[in-house]
């Protein structure tokens, strides 16, 4: 397919939450991503251009990291199905199976630990005085981001769904069990940059940031247990002989 076709569709994946609605959720963005390249495989046949557009209006949404990889991977598809080596009811179907355990993944990936680790970093360093090294991690972040995007929009354009195989070598659930251990890390020195007094003070609160490290990286039945147990223990404790042995 023509470069610049590659391109526009790319460019268009930034748009795929610009006409979010609760029926079809980010439908009509995805719509528009294929449309240029719909068109460049049926413009000459109206109705089989039609019922490819038809094919991203039903429901769609996932992380917009994972678009690009998406609207390769469904060009791909619809390469083979103008030319007649897949059927055309086979990518509603495999779809939807890749579209939500995507959406799971980078909610988890993306939402839960890529971006908390971005913001702390960059707290930690706007706390600490290092502009700029603030302004070069966020420029180093968001370029890497764009490569990200483009790489697996690519890759996926390329591969087809084969691309998912790579992916999952990536073992992006256990990476992102790790940066939540960072992110607790991140947090508890976060938490000593800002707390106010000394000596003991710092000590109590490096214990707390520690607990905050351990709890992020349990499984979430385990978390609510170990915070339930802070809570109750922050109940019953004799806080006045703490505060008062703190403080001296």
């Amino acid at each position: 397919m023509d470069t610049r076709i590659l391109l526009q569709i790319f460019l268009r994946t930034y748009l795929v939450g610009a006409t979010f609605n609760t029926k079809g959720m980010q439908n009509v963005g995805l719509a528009y991503i294929m449309d240029p390249g719909l068109r460049a495989l049926y413009g000459a046949d109206p109705v089989a251009l039609k019922r490819a557009r038809g094919r991203y209006l039903k429901h769609y949404n996932t992380h917009p990291y994972w678009t690009p990889l998406l609207a390769g991977i469904f060009l791909s598809m619809e390469k083979k199905i103008a030319l007649g080596m897949l059927p055309a009811d086979i990518l509603p179907k495999l779809r939807s199976t890749t579209v939500y355990t995507l959406s799971a993944l980078g909610d988890s990936f993306f939402g839960g630990s890529f971006l908390v680790l971005w913001s702390l970093v960059g707290v930690n360093l706007a706390a600490a005085g290092h502009i700029g090294l603030l302004a070069l991690w966020v420029s180093v972040c968001l370029g890497s981001l764009q490569f990200f995007k483009m790489y697996t929009f690519g890759r996926g354009y390329a591969q087809g769904l084969s691309f998912l195989q790579r992916l999952k070598s990536w073992n992006l659930i256990d990476w992102g069990q790790r940066l939540k251990l960072a992110n607790g890390v991140l947090v508890a020195l976060f938490l000593l940059q800002v707390a106010p007094g000394g000596g003991l003070w710092t000590l109590a609160w490096a214990l707390g940031g520690g607990l905050l490290a351990l709890g992020s990286v349990l499984r979430t039945r385990d978390r609510s247990l170990f915070l339930a147990a802070l809570v109750l223990g922050g109940l019953v404790a004799p806080w006045e002989r703490i505060l008062a042995f703190v403080s001296m």
